[in-house]
């Protein structure tokens, strides 16, 4: 009793009935689920001895009600934690032009959003960028002024509709 078949047949006899008993010891569905979920992982990781154990289920069990008990544990020490020191504090929005300029950054191929963040967000140099990507400095720099490029088209300002807006328009009429 040591491989996978026994472990299914393992998982597909006790799953349920460890769902409800972790169920009603702890209250909460989700939780509950959570634990059983970690609890077979853990099975599975050590399965050949799990297998060995005089009731892998009671075995099982003990595993999920721990789980349970120090998610408790990291919940209450939270809350002391939270009494003691107040809530954080309050993080302002952030501004238009941030969400504006994340946005654009996700728009751009992932090799001009690395640079691009890597030169004016980081602060890093051409060659740091370089030695730190392992591409050639002249490839850094059309990424940069490509990116640049890109950036540009996406964040302009002008509410005026575009050239292929205005001959829409045009045609539809």
């Amino acid at each position: 009793m040591g491989n996978a078949d026994d472990f299914d047949a393992f998982y597909l006899a006790t799953r349920q009935r460890l769902l409800h008993q972790m169920y009603a010891m702890t209250g909460n569905l989700a939780d509950a689920q959570d634990c059983v979920q970690e609890a077979y992982a853990r099975a599975w990781q050590h399965w050949s001895v799990v297998a060995e154990h005089a009731n892998p289920e009671a075995w099982l069990r003990t595993v999920a009600w721990r789980i349970a008990a120090s998610r408790w544990r990291k919940l209450k020490n939270g809350i002391a934690a939270l009494t003691r020191h107040g809530p954080p504090a309050h993080a302002p929005e952030p501004s238009p032009d941030n969400v504006a300029l994340v946005e654009a950054l996700k728009e751009i191929p992932e090799a001009q959003r690395q640079a691009i963040v890597l030169h004016h967000l980081v602060g890093l140099s051409v060659d740091e960028i370089a030695q730190e990507t392992g591409v050639a400095i002249g490839t850094v720099k059309a990424r940069l002024s490509r990116g640049r490029t890109a950036l540009a088209q996406l964040l302009r300002e002008d509410d005026a509709p575009s050239v292929e807006a205005a001959e829409e328009t045009q045609n539809a009429r």
